[in-house]
């Protein structure tokens, strides 16, 4: 079946490891689940500043782009590398005709994972809080958050889930969306991304819905 099936080509950059190790495991669950419409190609580089990427790409094979990033926090130099971050995915979309879009997490990606599992809906006032939750959820007792992003842990925690547990963690960060709309929360506008300043908020979620719609899964 997959040698008669058109592939379809996803490209990333992100900021680490379990980023990246996610999507490759994506592309694998999507390509085994019989009722597809399309294989899956997923080019994720480990590359934290998109101008780095963007000037070392050809815009006819590679029109689009999403950049998967943390907000991490409200702190000074967390905003400013944010706000730097979307300088430069505007700078690949104006000079370089490349579509980047942004897949953010706040605070962090860990926030994406735990919906794979469970609702996640409460504030945190630091990032490392997201260690209880990942533990309840994957019924783990990593001791930080290093622990749980070690390769061999984190892959663990991907083998704990499923296609079906993706299209939980969707429906579940639409719900913190529609949540920060109802209580009057104003989304932040800067070089023409939108993103919540407050915890939790997210749109990686909205990348990984379209790479499961069009490829019919």
């Amino acid at each position: 079946m997959s040698e008669r099936l058109e592939t379809l080509k996803y490209v990333f950059t992100v900021e680490g490891e379990t980023e990246q190790w996610y999507l490759f495991w994506l592309r694998d669950q999507i390509n085994l689940c019989e009722t597809r419409k399309y294989n899956v190609a997923i080019d994720a580089k480990v590359q934290q500043s998109p101008r780095k990427f963007y000037k070392n790409v050809n815009v006819k094979t590679t029109p689009k782009a999403t950049h998967i990033c943390d907000v991490e926090s409200n702190e000074p130099f967390h905003v400013a590398k944010f706000m730097n971050v979307l300088t430069e995915m505007r700078e690949g979309s104006d000079q370089k005709g490349i579509q980047y879009n942004l897949g953010y997490s706040n605070y962090s990606f860990e926030l994406w994972i735990v919906l794979h599992k469970k609702t996640c809906n409460g504030a945190l006032a630091d990032r490392k809080q997201y260690l209880k939750p990942i533990n309840q959820a994957f019924g783990e007792s990593f001791e930080t958050l290093d622990h749980f992003k070690h390769e061999n842990n984190f892959k663990r925690c991907l083998s704990k889930i499923s296609l079906a547990n993706v299209k939980q963690a969707i429906e579940r960060a639409e719900k913190i969306t529609s949540s920060n709309e109802k209580n009057g929360k104003k989304q932040k506008e800067y070089k023409g991304y939108s993103y919540y300043r407050d915890n939790p908020s997210l749109s990686i979620h909205e990348a990984i819905k379209e790479i499961l719609d069009e490829c019919g899964v």
